[in-house]
């Protein structure tokens, strides 16, 4: 009985040993397990740290923002943060110009202060070409005659030539100015005929409200608050202007940098893609940047055609317009359309 209790005992003893030991060994795996996930956690950020590092470490892409006239590419592109995304990816930091004018854009991307155009008239990188400056189209950013027009003052004018020696406000250099100049071209007008004054379009707005001008040139939400308030429509950009309105760089740009030049257009596709996948989120987006209402969003949307390849169309518009601009002094040296698309490799 002795034996058999002492045999108990020992059994009872080694028995709880073990246990012990199991939870040790548990609590021991408990323990590794809690580090490893946390060294995981810590590799993560580390990552995370030295991928942020590494964005922006070649230095910066300034691209131009230009949300008028209803830039939804513009606007869902900046929301998204889509080129920090791709030009991220290539160890470089983005940042938006300001500059909204043709004029402007041009002259800071001849001088080196912008690498990218993201919306520039067509017009505007004609009369740059034709000063001799260094520029070339890489894609089309939209066409919307409809949503560009030449708004009055009352109801006193209806025709070109009830705009003789007035004074119209509007961005010169521009699609908008095209239109202009076409409109008076009708009746055989100059724009020496009307007393032209250069101004952006809110200043344009603002002196077409304010009575200081007879007539004012306005496009996007500008254009569709005047209308929706009473001003008069003289005209709209269709029959006058195709409003092709470009994506552009410079040679001298994409010779050293083409792969910058192709993660742009990359990202100006990706853009257009999560314009459709979203469409609701696209609205919403530009709503909520230019303080219109999602129906008044709606309402412009349809007016135009964001699609970003250059076809036979364009080019033969663009052709158009350099002719134009040519035949009515808006530009002093002519200019080869085809020659202003950059020929990628």
């Amino acid at each position: 009985m002795k034996k058999w209790k002492i045999s108990v005992m020992a059994a009872c003893l080694a028995a709880g040993v073990l246990a012990g030991c199991g939870s040790a060994q548990d609590k021991g795996g408990a323990q590794e397990t809690g580090a490893a996930a946390e060294t995981t956690v810590e590799a993560e950020k580390v990552a995370e740290a030295e991928k942020g590092a590494e964005a922006g470490e070649k230095g910066t892409i300034s691209v131009t923002y230009v949300k008028s006239p209803l830039n939804v590419p513009s606007i869902v592109e900046k929301d998204q943060e889509i080129f920090q995304s791709v030009f991220g990816e290539l160890g470089y930091d983005v940042a938006y110009s300001d500059l909204t004018t043709g004029p402007e854009q041009t002259q800071a991307l001849a001088s080196g202060d912008i690498q990218f155009l993201n919306a520039v008239g067509a017009t505007s990188v004609i009369l740059s070409a034709s000063n001799g400056a260094d520029i070339k189209i890489i894609s089309m950013y939209s066409r919307s005659p409809e949503a560009f027009k030449l708004f009055a003052a009352d109801d006193s004018i209806q025709s070109p030539e009830d705009l003789r020696g007035k004074k119209i406000a509007g961005p010169k250099g521009t699609i908008l100015h095209e239109l202009l100049i076409a409109y008076l071209a009708t009746a055989d007008m100059t724009e020496a005929d009307i007393e032209f004054m250069a101004m952006g379009i809110p200043d344009s707005q603002a002196a077409l409200v304010g009575g200081s001008v007879d007539a004012a040139l306005l496009a996007g939400p500008a254009a569709y608050n005047m209308e929706k308030e009473g001003f008069p429509v003289v005209t709209s950009g269709v029959g006058l202007t195709d409003a092709s309105i470009v994506t552009a760089t410079s040679q001298k740009f994409y010779d050293e940098h083409p792969e910058l030049v192709q993660a742009f257009l990359d990202g100006q596709k990706k853009v257009l893609d999560t314009m459709e996948a979203d469409y609701d989120g696209a609205v919403a987006a530009t709503a909520k940047e230019t303080e219109l209402t999602e129906d008044a969003v709606k309402e412009m949307y349809g007016m135009y055609d964001f699609a970003m390849e250059i076809t036979d169309k364009d080019i033969e518009a663009m052709k158009n317009t350099e002719l134009f601009m040519e035949n009515t002094g808006m530009i002093e040296e002519p200019v080869d359309v085809e020659s202003l698309i950059l020929k990628m490799e």
